[in-house]
């Protein structure tokens, strides 16, 4: 089994080089020399290579040896994370001692109080070592604790500094002096990157300070009992809206405390408060479909939810499966459970639908991904072709003719992984209800029936038990039409698909199918065009365009 022993070594007599860079360079400050300048630049170029030496001994170990476990793998990316970091606090120390000969007076920094800053940062240093051999979470919080004091102390100086420029004081050694604040603050954002480093390597995943504090308020509100040190923290997802999700469990297993089996959410603020919210409204209407809330905490411009981590398997991973039964009976209580939520909630009031602008908001970051994927004004003999601007702009126009006949609740962001199906249970969980309220339900149609075309597997198999599940649910939603008198169904839902259609594309880098997304929504916009003036009653989405 490969050993870490030769990599802990050099590691080791790293952190003893940092230490003693940061203890010389405050002599340094105290009584500057010639001889001492050259020591400290001497060891920085040690320090140099003692950090390339681990750097290429980590990538050769993560390469080259096929039986690393994933906790070495994780131990091996948080030494060499920690290794540039220290390096880096090398390169401040010289750049602090080669600001010393700007001073007209070298005594000048002796005024402000700089010995506070360096025992921060000595403190600092002087936990790596023992957090690391006693995977110590609480060490780590410490060590990046040390940032925050750093920024606040640097402020200080700098205000006075301000303060005595405006005054005309000695400018030159007041800028000097800056600097080398300045310089002792970026240590700060060094020992930050350390401290969240073995938190990584305790934990196994990477999660910065904001983050783990909001977790841990987090738990404490939610009843939580235990050390931090207890919890087992897993990420599962990014979300694209760039929330951070993650399991949380109790260590050891077996623990009864409501950390075990719950689902941190941390995020801005505004789209934690909005989901709460639409989780608590859920809840009203319809218990139990959505998770419980544990817990909920807000920082300023942040965010954090704790909320129940519901049993069962997302309805992507139920329709992917080779069980067709399985598939067959998720959907048929999908389709029963909406049905009830649709029929229940439906109000008849109509509703503007915003499919376009929609489509509008999210064109640049198509355009982004694909350049290419916006038609300009061409010809076919003397057929004239719509550039994709035009198209969208009269689509809008067309759309505002076309109002939902009725509002109901609608998920917002109907994709097949925010829909988990328990089969012992026989019932379908709602997940990330951030974009929830009352509208038109072919919002959630097209979108569901989209996330299942967009799904990247081109084998005939797989596109067989995909095509299957779109033709399934599409009936449904046509029945559901049908039975409220949706006259503009139809036509609302070519819309719908092809704005998914379009904005899908900046998630797929698959040239052939992304493209192949593209032009079916641009076919759905045209067939909708060409339909203007006639009955809208009698449209007829051309089903072949959901089947790949």
């Amino acid at each position: 089994m490969p050993t870490l022993e030769s990599l802990e070594e050099n590691f080791r007599f790293l952190t003893i080089e940092a230490v003693n860079l940061v203890q010389a360079t405050l002599s340094f400050l105290a009584e500057p020399s010639r001889a001492l300048l050259e020591r400290i630049i001497s060891r920085d170029d040690y320090v140099d290579n003692l950090k390339n030496v681990i750097e290429n001994k980590c990538f050769s170990k993560i390469h080259g040896e096929a039986d690393l476990s994933g906790r070495m793998v994780d131990t091996i990316r948080s030494v060499q994370i920690m290794c540039v970091n220290l390096e880096r606090i090398a390169d401040f120390c010289v750049n602090i001692t080669r600001q010393v000969e700007h001073f007209t007076d070298p005594k000048f920094l002796h005024r402000y109080d700089y010995q506070a800053m360096f025992a921060i940062i000595a403190d600092g240093l002087a936990r790596i070592a023992p957090t690391r051999r006693a995977a110590d979470l609480g060490g780590a919080l410490e060590i990046c604790k040390t940032e925050h004091e750093l920024d606040a102390l640097y402020k200080q100086n700098f205000d006075r500094i301000m303060a005595e420029l405006s005054r005309g004081g000695e400018p030159r050694n007041l800028i000097t002096a800056l600097f080398i604040f300045r310089y002792l603050e970026r240590v700060g954002d060094s020992l930050l990157n350390i401290g969240e480093a073995l938190i990584f390597s305790i934990l196994g995943e990477r999660i910065k300070i904001e983050q783990f504090e909001a977790l841990r308020q987090t738990l404490d509100k939610g009843g939580f009992t235990g050390s931090v040190d207890d919890i087992d923290f897993k990420s599962i997802w990014g979300s694209r809206s760039g929330c951070r999700i993650g399991r949380v469990g109790s260590r050891p297993p077996g623990s009864e405390d409501v950390a075990s089996g719950s689902l941190y959410k941390e995020g801005n603020i505004k789209k934690i408060r909005r989901e709460k919210e639409n989780i608590e409204r859920w809840a009203r209407v319809f218990p139990g479909i959505g998770p419980r809330i544990f817990s909920f905490h807000e920082d300023g411009d942040h965010g954090s939810l704790l909320v129940e981590f519901l049993p069962g398997c997302t309805l992507d991973e139920v329709i992917l499966s080779p069980n067709r039964e399985l598939a067959t009976n998720a959907l048929f209580v999908l389709t029963a459970t909406l049905h009830e939520i649709w029929a229940q909630t439906l109000t008849p009031r109509p509703g503007p639908t915003r499919f376009m602008a929609q489509l509008e908001e999210r064109l640049g970051s198509v355009l982004q991904v694909h350049p290419d994927f916006e038609r300009a004004e061409r010809s076919l003999g003397l057929a004239r072709v719509a550039p994709t601007a035009e198209l969208i702009a009269r689509c809008k126009v067309l759309e505002a003719e076309l109002p939902a006949p009725a509002s109901m609740l609608i998920h917002g962001d109907f994709n097949t992984n925010n829909v988990v199906y328990d089969h012992e249970r026989q019932q379908v969980h709602f997940i990330d209800l951030y974009r929830s309220t009352e509208g038109d339900y072919v919002q959630d149609v097209a979108v569901f029936l989209i996330s299942n075309f967009r799904v990247p597997l081109l084998g005939r198999q797989e596109r067989d038990r995909i095509n299957w599940v779109i033709a399934q649910f599409l009936d449904f939603a046509c029945g559901f039409a049908e039975e409220i008198g949706d006259a503009t169904f139809h036509a609302r839902l070519a819309l719908g698909l092809a704005r998914s259609l379009y904005t899908s594309t900046r998630f797929e880098l698959h040239p052939k199918f992304s493209k192949e997304m593209y032009l079916r929504a641009h076919f759905l916009m045209e067939k909708t065009l060409a339909h203007q003036g006639a009955p809208w009653e009698t449209f007829r989405l051309p089903e072949g365009v959901l089947y790949y």
